[in-house]
């Protein structure tokens, strides 16, 4: 009998794509689709290193399309956690100030964890955790023209601004660290959010997987 009451462990799906790709686009719609399900979305720029000892400055000098911006070890801690169905306390990044806010929100383990950021396909340890690997493959010029669009309308950004650190960072970054990580994807899905097919596809993968573990769907 207590074979039977144990909860079944979460599926874990992880999005990942360029800056701009639609990556969460495309986490928000399988969410969509399973609506009704227990489930959960995980960003990874929750997980921006805490900066709290350092200059403002020094803050707005960091690279944040690098792998060491992350605290990678705590999101694979709390990954993990949730994985062995155990609530976590999750960070809460504040991006006015650069660093990590003192608040956290709790989230309680859920039967589906949508994973989605840059760089969750470059750590082995991340991957090793999700049942599901999706790269979202989109044209650069488009992945440009909506972080132009993004950081202009919800971060107060200058368009030199955004050009600048697209230009010294988030393209070299890219090629570096983030396209080469397409090699581990399970999916790869071009064109993001406006890809119905793929989306539709995976959420049908999701469905059965949690019916073959047992879950209600």
């Amino acid at each position: 009998m207590e074979a039977k009451m144990e909860k079944k462990r979460p599926i874990i799906i992880g999005v990942t794509g360029g800056s701009g790709s639609g990556k969460t686009t495309v986490a928000h719609a399988i969410f969509d689709q399973l609506h009704g399900n227990s489930i959960q979305i995980i960003t990874q720029d929750t997980y921006y290193n805490d900066q709290s000892e350092m200059t403002m400055a020094e803050r707005k000098a960091v690279n944040y399309d690098h792998p060491l911006a992350f605290d990678t070890a705590l999101l694979v801690q709390q990954l993990d956690q949730l994985r062995h169905n155990q609530a976590i306390e999750m960070p809460v990044y504040d991006y006015e100030q650069y660093t990590r806010s003192a608040e956290t929100v709790h989230v309680e383990p859920q039967d589906v964890i949508i994973l989605e950021g840059i760089l969750i396909l470059d750590d082995e340890r991340l991957r090793d955790l999700m049942d599901i690997k999706v790269f979202v493959d989109t044209d650069s010029d488009l992945r440009i023209i909506r972080r132009i669009k993004r950081d202009m309308q919800e971060r107060g950004r200058s368009l030199d601004s955004v050009i600048n650190q697209y230009l010294a960072t988030v393209k070299p970054m890219y090629h570096q660290f983030i396209e080469p990580t397409k090699r581990y994807a399970d999916i790869i899905v071009p064109e993001g959010g406006q890809n119905q097919v793929a989306i539709d596809l995976l959420a049908t993968k999701v469905r059965d997987i949690l019916v073959k573990r047992g879950h209600q769907v």
